[in-house]
């Protein structure tokens, strides 16, 4: 359960929250332009867009959950079980196994016109990273400056969406969360308008024009309600004034301990939520303990290496006595 969203003000921002019950020990991690990525398929990127993101790091390949390339092209991947469905090797095409759909595209792709380009011409394999590490369902959120898309695969083929709006969550597909959109057509950010004809009622407090934006930890609401406050959204162009503001954004749909409660036990929690200056390449995150915004500058790592660099994340919270 996750949301990304895409922010803009002089800057464009990409980013998202990661709502799990355990962690992967993931770490925010560098690849450098020549880092070799061997694909599944027998093909090396050995030079390609150095990226920044957070990833699990395996057997010194880097599993993205979101990431963004020097260029300033960002993808994100989310939960989409029962949804998401991979194919068996296809002979005509690229075949590209999930894990591997983030460097594939941020290694090679300047714009979203290239993604399609590339999109067009590839396999989701369906090809386990490991025997004990099968393959995610997901779905992706990939963003330039100028727009954002939502590429599904799924039983009848790939599909890819425009993405007006800048925002993803989970099930149900895409294409639903759109059309459920439109039930919230009426909200807005301003006092409401009477439309009771010639009974006078005036509004008893401020904020009733959003009366109805759902406020539950559904897929289908978090997607209306990242969609309401990222587009009502105002700040100033500044660095810190546009990050404060993107992480207000998603902190309207995180997950508090104790509210989404699973079968066995355990709790879904926002683990981490991050915010990545995709012109910049400095990734911004907080965890669920440590509110405080840590960041990764991609500039100040050697680009032209062929290491990776991951830094652990900062988990514990720091609080600021000021007496």
């Amino acid at each position: 359960m996750c949301t990304a969203v895409t922010y803009q003000t002089k800057d464009h921002y990409f980013g998202r929250t990661l709502d799990l019950e355990y962690s992967y020990q993931e770490t925010v991690t560098v690849t450098p332009r020549n880092f070799p990525f061997h694909f599944r398929n027998g093909k090396t990127l050995s030079s390609h867009g150095a990226i920044i993101g957070m990833a699990t790091v395996m057997d010194g390949y880097p599993l993205y959950y979101e990431a963004a390339n020097e260029w300033g092209l960002a993808v994100a991947g989310l939960n989409f079980p029962g949804n998401a469905h991979y194919f068996p090797a296809d002979p005509e095409k690229i075949n590209i196994a999930p894990f591997e759909l983030i460097p594939w595209l941020l290694g090679q792709c300047k714009t979203l016109s290239e993604v399609r380009r590339c999109l067009s011409e590839i396999n989701l394999w369906k090809e386990n990273f490991a025997d004990q590490l099968p393959l995610s369902p997901l779905h992706w959120m990939i963003s330039d400056k100028d727009a954002s898309i939502t590429v599904e695969c799924v039983k009848s083929g790939l599909k890819i969406y425009e993405n007006p709006v800048g925002v993803l969550t989970n099930n149900p597909c895409f294409d639903y969360h759109m059309i459920h959109l439109t039930e919230f057509i009426n909200l807005t950010c301003y006092s409401p308008e009477n439309r009771f004809g010639q009974v006078e009622l005036r509004p008893y407090c401020k904020g009733m024009g959003a009366i109805g934006l759902p406020g539950d930890l559904s897929s289908a609401s978090r997607f209306v309600r990242a969609a309401y406050v990222k587009l009502n959204s105002v700040s100033g162009d500044s660095e810190l004034e546009s990050i404060s503001q993107f992480f207000h954004i998603l902190g309207s749909v995180e997950q508090q301990r104790g509210c989404v409660r699973l079968d066995d036990g355990s709790y879904e929690i926002t683990g981490y939520t991050s915010c990545i200056n995709t012109d910049r390449g400095i990734y911004y995150y907080t965890t669920y303990e440590n509110q405080c915004i840590s960041a990764v500058d991609m500039h100040r790592c050697n680009l032209d290496g062929n290491t990776l660099y991951s830094y652990p994340l900062t988990k514990e919270q720091m609080i600021n006595f000021q007496n």
